[in-house]
């Protein structure tokens, strides 16, 4: 009886393991495809998918759209796309909601990581073909892209919600200073597109933000209250 040897590196992936990230980067720099005969084994018993439909119009995809704009980034590859979404690493709630979120929409397991250097960020990662148009988002840096939210989130209330309560879970904070009677609901970013799609979609939900060079905030004590209740803020 012949002994099967155990795979050193089974179970290890690049994000977790230098070894494999380097038989990777080499891969990549030569041009060489080590894992087609296995895709495409994988495709006919079903695996992996072969095609990759658009995804449906509806309250998840509305705040996973937000999230991205606010904290996440999607990266092109020769044979695939990544998109990654960083969170405190305190968070704990954030990182299951997206965690699940991901895994729903894309019907795979996202990995989760630490940031390397001893940094407190978590990175929501997966790899998968035609992200960057299936979620209607460029790959690459958005800090000065023209931005504009989809038609479909505006025209349906519940959405827009939706869609506002990923853009807040990333870049949105809640103050309340009671010895000074201070209620601030804010969404910070620095596009200025974003920031203007914010302001419109708190003015359709019949709030009244104003606007700072990088900030939008609610300040009336009643609407700082229903505005957070009205997107779940931080409800986990």
């Amino acid at each position: 009886m012949v002994k099967r040897l155990k795979s050193w590196n089974k179970g290890l992936t690049k994000e977790s393991n230098p070894s494999v990230l380097k038989i990777s980067e080499t891969f990549k720099r030569k041009k060489l495809d080590n894992f087609k005969e296995w895709r495409d084994r994988m495709k006919k018993i079903g695996k992996i998918p072969s095609k990759y439909p658009p995804f449906s119009k509806d309250g998840d995809l509305a705040e996973l759209i937000g999230v991205v704009l606010g904290d996440g980034h999607i990266e092109s590859f020769p044979r695939t796309e990544s998109l990654t979404i960083a969170s405190n690493g305190s968070n704990k709630g954030f990182i299951r909601r997206y965690s699940d979120l991901v895994g729903k929409l894309f019907k795979k397991k996202p990995y989760q990581g630490r940031h390397s250097g001893g940094s407190n960020c978590v990175r929501i990662r997966i790899y998968q073909k035609n992200i960057s148009k299936r979620l209607g988002i460029p790959c690459g840096n958005k800090g000065g892209l023209k931005i504009n939210t989809p038609g479909w989130i505006i025209k349906n209330k519940e959405y827009l919600k939706r869609y506002l309560r990923g853009l807040y879970e990333a870049e949105g904070s809640f103050c309340v200073h009671r010895p000074t009677y201070t209620y601030k609901f804010l969404f910070s970013n620095r596009n200025k597109y974003l920031k203007q799609n914010v302001y419109r979609a708190l003015k359709i939900l019949g709030f009244h933000p104003h606007e700072g060079k990088y900030q939008i905030q609610i300040s009336r004590k009643e609407e700082v209250y229903k505005a957070k209740e009205s997107i779940r803020f931080r409800q986990y």
